[in-house]
């Protein structure tokens, strides 16, 4: 597999694509990676290829977001992303995949839309308050990010639908949300391996995308630091949109 350059062709954009992602340009761009790199392997390979790569940026992300975060946020959202992650280790041979892509995206689609409907419709231009922390929702919406992040890689669109409505500010959202998925990945390697996922094979085709990892997670983020606020979250919500699209697509 590794001297074939179909392989490459599609690898090394969806690794790209990822890391950008995580160095903190929305999730939209993340949902891609596993997609296309299922176009030259199955898909269960393909996000086993893609776990040791996401650790790798989350190490990098750490690095470059190091002075940056937001611990009440994490402290709501982590209990119950391990919870999810357990609940997706014990389904995961029995998940309908197609359904809950489904359902996730169209609650993103609806929260992302509702943000521009209340931003532009006539009459309503103030801007909503920033929302505090909320306990269950925390718990909910981290629960639903561990569990589908295990199954697909795909935790991003809950975890923003907790988080843009408390309106951090871009940086200290970005380190939040480079910790949350940090841990959460971390975490998702002893699953991965016991499930038999980290076979030999994928960690070395693992390893030869990592550089390509690391630039385009660092170019991620020197692209978001230079971002402001008013410029940030209504791009985050684009993205959210763009991700919710394509779970629904790939759920019907």
């Amino acid at each position: 597999m590794l001297p074939d350059p179909i392989f490459y062709a599609a690898a090394i954009p969806a690794v790209v694509l990822v890391g950008l992602t995580k160095g903190g340009m929305g999730g939209a761009l993340a949902l891609l990676g596993v997609p296309i790199l299922s176009f030259v392997v199955d898909p269960a390979t393909a996000a086993a290829i893609m776990l040791p790569i996401l650790i790798m940026m989350d190490v990098v992300a750490l690095w470059t977001w190091r002075k940056h975060n937001h611990w009440p946020t994490l402290k709501s959202l982590l209990p119950g992303a391990m919870i999810g992650i357990v609940l997706g280790w014990f389904t995961f041979s029995v998940v309908p995949f197609a359904l809950i892509r489904l359902l996730i995206g169209l609650a993103v689609v609806l929260f992302a839309a509702k943000y521009f409907f209340d931003r532009w419709r006539p009459g309503l231009r103030a801007p909503k308050p920033p929302a505090g922390q909320r306990p269950i929702a925390g718990a909910f919406w981290g629960t639903i990010a561990g569990y589908t992040s295990f199954i697909s890689h795909s935790g991003g669109p809950p975890y923003q639908i907790y988080t843009l409505p408390l309106q951090l500010d871009p940086k200290s959202y970005t380190g939040a949300s480079v910790r949350f998925f940090a841990i959460v990945n971390i975490v998702k390697l002893v699953p991965y391996y016991l499930l038999g996922e980290l076979a030999i094979s994928n960690l070395v085709a693992s390893a030869t995308l990592v550089p390509f990892a690391i630039v385009a997670t660092i170019g991620g983020g020197m692209i978001v630091k230079r971002m402001r606020m008013e410029v940030f979250y209504p791009f985050m919500y684009v993205m959210a949109f763009l991700t919710g699209l394509k779970l629904v697509l790939d759920g019907l």
